[in-house]
């Protein structure tokens, strides 16, 4: 899994959300422990003001190369 631009704030940790409402970090953790990367953008990782502390177990930063060779084939593509 990429995520990019906006997408990068869903690998926090630490998410408080309300009832009733989906936790993105409890999935991206379920996800990780299944064997799947967690690729984030570095770059955009650094414009929305996070630090590698602040990412949920199982999400790493990548660069844009590794980021795009994970891209061209994926099995699914989720766009929110």
């Amino acid at each position: 899994m990429c995520l990019v631009t906006d997408a990068v704030a869903c690998a926090r940790r630490g998410q408080k959300t309300p009832d009733g409402y989906h936790n993105i970090e409890r999935v991206l953790k379920r996800f990780a422990s299944a064997s799947h990367k967690i690729l984030l953008c570095r770059t955009c990782k650094d414009a929305r003001g996070l630090a590698e502390a602040d990412l949920t177990d199982g999400a790493q930063c990548s660069a844009m190369d590794e980021l795009a060779t994970e891209l061209l084939d994926p099995d699914k593509v989720i766009v929110f």
